[in-house]
């Protein structure tokens, strides 16, 4: 088994509010990330695909093409836009890092060929804070 990962990067703002607390209340939970004027992050994603090299190409999936449906069903989504407001799929969610990186995963699996099996997400928020998720 090869584990192929293709990482992307996009440019988001957010908000972490409940909105069934008080203002006191989520700052005191989310801090500074509850600002009612949001916040924003350069995220790196790394979507890891597995599988077995093509005997035809040596791939187990081509990167380029990879880029494109990454690009075409995640990134277009999310870069330069408000996660809260924006995003279709983040909608009456907690706009956390770990339902983004779920949401992520729901866009981009129908979208891949059968036979190529997406093993993990890897979203960074920072250069120190990152989740991962392998499916339901």
């Amino acid at each position: 088994m090869v584990y192929l990962t293709r990482v992307e990067h996009f440019n988001a703002a957010h908000k972490l509010f409940n909105p069934s607390w008080t203002k006191e209340k989520n700052e005191e939970v989310f801090g500074k990330c509850a600002n009612e004027n949001w916040h924003g992050h350069n995220f790196e994603l790394y979507v890891t695909l597995r599988g077995e090299p093509n005997p035809d190409t040596g791939f187990v999936f081509d990167v380029k093409r990879l880029s494109i449906l990454i690009n075409q069903h995640v990134i277009d989504k999310l870069d330069h836009k408000n996660l809260n407001l924006d995003v279709d799929f983040m909608k009456d969610k907690m706009c956390s890092s770990e339902n983004l990186v779920i949401g992520i995963w729901n866009e981009l699996k129908p979208h891949l060929p059968e036979g190529v099996q997406l093993h993990s997400l890897k979203l960074y928020e920072t250069p120190r804070i990152f989740v991962e998720y392998f499916g339901n």
